[in-house]
């Protein structure tokens, strides 16, 4: 029979009587006697009491473990803080130590011992240190000798007041002392500290011998917050507080929270006076620095006289354990809450006899209590549970409703569900009621309105509900139909996501269609499975001839094979491949072509196909091939400019030297005779000049042949300019010029050829010094700029450049319109710069000043440490 049957009462599963067995014949005894009650009682009483106190034992036995091992915890911490931190403190003061010894060893070899010859030494050797402030050279009366601070040379200090000094060759620990030199350890004349407020130093003195016999100290000052510091960053995070001491008890350094100031003494700190000097390391629990009790660990370095403590306070140790402690209450409460529970269940079944004669409430309570589970059930389904009438209207719904609705339970009773639906699905729903269906199980898809206004999507389930009825109604055997019980499930984002992936698939195929580019798609067989019309535009091929027909309709076997080597790389390159060939398009000609194939996946993390796009490169192709023609062409041309300029400079060279040879005999010999003399003199200045610019047409060609080669190397830019002022400083004397030059303090370094880059400046200086008038001034600057460049600017005080020429001076034979005062050259000397300059990487230009005149910079760019030589030719 299909549905559920249901008792003529309504309600399911309900017994209509009890068993023979479950209720007591008269007569019989249910209750055990008074005093067995009585007894049994008591037992139970008593099993519970020592039950409780047995649970409350091992708790406390347990708080306590967890205490002594929270102790124990925090002192295995504090004696590892001590250990890394006395190592620290003794590293650095070993590492003052080895910085002294090599300093004294370096001394050996210094020529004098003097500030000039010593202050770099020191200076270097304080590279590095951080935690030293200083580094200084006594004599035996105290006096600086040399100092990393220039202003603290000729000092004197009270040695004195550092107690016994050490020997030769070995250094002292001297107590802390206030300042932060060895300026603020000069007492004043009232014999004084003057030192800066909560500033010290911890001194370290090491004796050695001059070569002159006579006793030297080299002085370090250890700067005590860099001590300090590491033990604040040590114990960052937790709450303890670390102190760093003499062996004698004077507080040298400690993290923020210590009160004490450094340079304190701590005579009655328990580690001084009860630990030391039996033990060098140790702990204990009791009286510290800071207030309160406190787990002090402690231990003393091996090899200084410094001792470091690390405290922490006991409340804080404890903090771990009293937050465990109260698991371990909650845990007692709740072992004393189950035994009492177990208590009173024993006491409730030793008077079951008595409640025996309530055996059938007890069943009716059962069934109301199976009735709550199931209303709780109800409620806890994430699926809606609704009863109707017969007619289809609700007498029943579960709590999802309250959460789908936004409204009360009570609002949905009354209800037709098929008022609930949209109208478009009404008649679907009111089938689902239908009292002729004969379907043991109704289902259909409804959508829902929110309040919100959504739409909600359910698959919705009825069963019909049927009674045994007096035989009316009842033709079909079923019974009489009472109403329908339903379920529905919410698949709102699951229609909503399907709904969204078709979209998404439209979208995608959509683009795919409109894409310019043309693609394809095929299975791991080979066989296409999709192309857009872009691809049938490129071949000429419809869809319909090749959706499911083989690969390579129009290729060779060479090429076929080609292609499927290329697709056997794709898992070895990620499933990604990118490929340049050539394809026949649909006019038959050859097309060079890239393409692109990605692996698409299927949904079971196999290959579903290959995804293949094709880009035409032919145009890109054919303009590279153009470009490389025109630059062998444009490179054959200038090489044959540049043997030409050099094979010409070099045939005119030869009868120049005759013309210079025999002007200068005639010099010499037509001495007496002034016409001649002057004729000579007029054509040794014109074979001059011819010879320079040969000499020009010569440095042009051998930087633009291949017959000029750069050796580069890492120089001192200060070091080549000043021989070229020096070289040319008899024509600026002539002139009656002033020269002013601002060089840098430190190395300028840059990468250059020494003769090339110094032929610069003698053109750029020469040039300065033709257009200055007489007694003015010429300028030259260097520095090196913030990103490295090295920047040298050479100004003069001339009729500066005209605006349109300042770039054109650059090219080659191309004079300014200013050299009418016959001040101009070849015209070749700031070309040959230039191309100097673009070799080694770094640009010239020109300026006119705000003042008159013309500036013109060089900047040479920074090159790495590794760099020595730009070979190759140019």
């Amino acid at each position: 029979m299909s549905g559920i049957l249901l008792n003529p009462s309504g309600r399911p599963g309900q017994a209509a009587e009890v068993g023979a067995g479950g209720l007591p014949e008269p007569g019989l005894k249910l209750a055990a006697p008074p005093l067995l009650r009585q007894t049994s009682g008591r037992l139970v009483l008593l099993a519970s009491a020592v039950l409780s106190g047995l649970v409350l034992f091992a708790v406390l036995a347990l708080a306590w473990f967890e205490r002594s091992e929270a102790l124990k915890g925090a002192v295995a911490r504090g004696e590892l803080l001590a250990r890394v931190l006395v190592e620290h403190a003794t590293s650095t003061v070993d590492a003052t130590a080895l910085t002294l010894r090599t300093v004294a060893e370096s001394m050996a070899y210094q020529p004098a011992a003097d500030a000039e010859h010593l202050r770099p030494l020191l200076n270097q050797s304080l590279q590095g240190q951080p935690f030293l402030r200083g580094l200084a050279v006594l004599d035996a009366k105290g006096i600086v000798l040399a100092s990393t601070v220039a202003t603290e040379l000729g000092l004197r200090l009270d040695l004195e007041r550092f107690g016994a000094l050490p020997r030769a060759g070995a250094e002292k620990l001297l107590p802390l002392m206030p300042g932060r030199g060895i300026a603020d350890l000069v007492p004043s004349s009232d014999g004084s500290l003057r030192p800066p407020q909560k500033v010290n130093v911890l001194p370290l003195l090491r004796q050695l011998r001059a070569a002159s016999g006579q006793p030297l100290y080299l002085l370090a000052l250890i700067n005590p917050e860099a001590l300090a510091n590491h033990q604040q960053l040590t114990l960052a995070g937790s709450k303890g507080q670390a102190l760093l001491s003499s062996y004698g008890g004077q507080l040298l350094a400690a993290t923020e929270a210590v009160s004490l100031e450094p340079g304190a003494e701590l005579p009655r700190h328990p580690i001084f006076s009860q630990w030391l000097p039996e033990r060098e390391y140790g702990s204990y629990i009791g009286a510290g620095v800071m207030p309160g009790t406190q787990v002090v660990a402690f231990r003393v370095s091996r090899s200084r006289p410094l001792l470091v403590s690390v405290e922490l306070d006991q409340s804080d140790a404890l903090q771990g354990w009293r937050d465990n402690l109260r698991w371990l209450v909650a845990l007692a409460a709740g072992a004393l809450l189950l035994i009492a529970g177990a208590t009173a269940v024993a006491l409730r079944s030793l008077s079951a006899r008595e409640r025996a004669r309530h055996a059938l409430d007890h069943a009716h309570e059962r069934v109301a209590q199976r009735e709550r589970e199931m209303q709780v059930l109800l409620r806890s389904l994430q699926e809606l549970i609704f009863r109707t009438d017969a007619g289809g209207a609700i007498t029943y719904v579960n709590a999802r409703w309250s959460a789908l609705s936004q409204a009360s339970s009570d609002q949905a009773i009354g209800q037709r569900l098929e008022d609930l639906v949209e109208a478009a699905e009404r008649q679907r729903v009111t089938a689902l009621f239908s009292r002729e269906d004969m379907a043991p199980v109704r289902s259909a898809a409804i959508s829902v309105r929110a309040p919100d206004g959504r739409l909600l999507h359910f698959d919705v389930a009825v069963v019909p509900l049927f009674a045994q009825g007096d035989g009316d109604g009842d033709a079909d055997g079923r019974g009489v139909l009472v109403g329908f019980a339903g379920s529905a499930v919410d698949v709102t984002e699951r229609t909503e996501s399907r709904q969204g992936l078709q979209q998404q698939l439209a979208l995608t195929g959509l683009l795919l269609e409109m894409s310019p580019q043309p693609v394809c798609m095929y299975d791991t067989r080979g066989l296409y499975l999709t192309v857009n019309q872009a691809w049938e535009e490129f071949t000429g091929l419809s869809r319909s001839e090749v959706i499911g027909r083989p690969l390579g309709q129009r290729l060779s076997e060479a090429e076929k094979a080609f292609h499927r080597a290329q697709d056997a790389k794709l898992p070895a390159e990620g499933g990604r491949l990118r490929y340049e060939t050539q394809l026949l398009n649909r006019d038959g000609r050859r097309r060079d072509m890239v393409l692109t194939k990605v692996l698409v996946p299927n949904e079971q993390g196999g290959i579903l196909g290959v995804l293949c796009t094709l880009v035409d490169v032919s145009e890109f192709r054919d303009a590279e091939r153009a470009t490389r023609e025109a630059r062998d062409v444009a490179q054959e041309a200038s090489r044959a400019k540049s043997a030409f300029v050099a094979n010409m400079s070099h045939e005119l060279r030869t009868p120049l030297q005759s013309i210079l040879g025999f002007s200068e005999l005639g010099l010499k010999r037509a001495r007496e005779n002034a016409v001649l003399l002057e004729m000579f003199g007029e054509i040794h200045a014109s074979g001059q000049r011819m010879l320079a610019l040969v000499n020009d047409l010569l440095d042009v060609a051998k930087i633009e042949s291949s017959v000029g080669t750069f050796d580069l190397e890492r120089t001192d830019l200060r070091g080549l300019i000043q021989p070229v002022l020096r070289e040319l400083m008899p024509l600026m004397d002539r002139r009656q010029l002033r020269l002013d030059v601002e060089l840098p303090a430190q190395p300028l370094a840059a990468q250059v050829d020494p003769l090339r880059f110094q032929q610069v400046m003698r053109n750029v200086l020469a040039n300065a010094i033709k257009f200055s008038p007489d007694g003015g001034s010429l300028r030259v600057h260097a520095e090196a700029l913030p990103d490295g460049e090295a920047h040298i600017s050479v100004a003069d005080q001339g009729p500066g450049i005209p605006a349109s020429e300042l770039d054109k001076i650059f090219e080659a034979f191309v004079q300014s319109s200013q050299t009418k005062d016959g001040a101009g050259g070849t015209g070749l000397g700031l070309a040959i710069c230039r191309k100097i300059i673009a070799v080694h990487g770094g640009r010239i230009s020109a300026a006119n000043q705000a003042g008159g005149g013309a500036i013109f910079h060089i900047y040479l760019p920074a090159r790495a440490g590794g760099d020595s030589q730009l070979g190759g030719s140019y």
